[in-house]
């Protein structure tokens, strides 16, 4: 008989720097396999259009760089989304001294990358809405799609000939999905 060891969110931010990046679920280590080339022109496109976006309107704030999102504690769940927006007001009561924002972002990003299996993409998309993420966007560069989920029910897959809007959560933002994969 074997007993797991649970990981801490705090243990995780100890562990030494080894080139990969990982993501807590439910105590679990779970090593990322690093992003691709397309996965950085997409999000870095993404990340520019709703960046200027958020700036020129003092909505809140863009994270990249696989920010941390602590969204449950014992055992302790620690997720990164490629992009995420936290809303101005949000932003004014976060202890900004802690290593991982406490709960979900208002937006979450996921941008796939060839690695991502189904089963992985839905439990994060699930992950983010049980902790309170208001919408999650799912970006597909090979087949240049957007899904939008608001819940597990309320999900809108947009093509290249849709806009992106960022409805309540992003208020006033919009784009033709196809901007997001002009790089490509």
């Amino acid at each position: 008989m074997s007993i797991e060891t649970l990981v801490t969110a705090e243990q995780l931010l100890a562990m030494p720097d080894d080139g990969f990046h990982y993501e807590l679920v439910e105590g679990e280590i779970r090593k990322m396999s690093p992003a691709g080339f397309v996965h950085g022109l997409v999000g870095g496109q993404l990340a520019s259009l709703l960046g200027q976006h958020v700036v020129r309107n003092k909505l809140g704030s863009i994270l990249t760089s696989e920010p941390g999102f602590q969204l449950s504690r014992d055992p302790d769940t620690v997720r990164v989304p490629d992009i995420a927006f936290i809303s101005r007001e949000r932003l004014r009561r976060l202890d900004r001294r802690q290593a991982f924002c406490p709960g979900a972002p208002d937006l979450a990003v996921e941008v796939l990358s060839p690695s991502d299996t189904p089963r992985e993409v839905d439990e994060k998309v699930e992950a983010w809405l049980a902790a309170g993420a208001a919408m999650v966007w799912v970006v597909n560069p090979a087949r240049r799609t957007i899904t939008v989920c608001r819940s597990s029910t309320d999900i809108e897959t947009l093509t290249e000939q849709d806009g992106l809007d960022g409805q309540d959560v992003v208020p006033g933002f919009h784009c033709r999905v196809s901007e997001i994969f002009e790089t490509l």
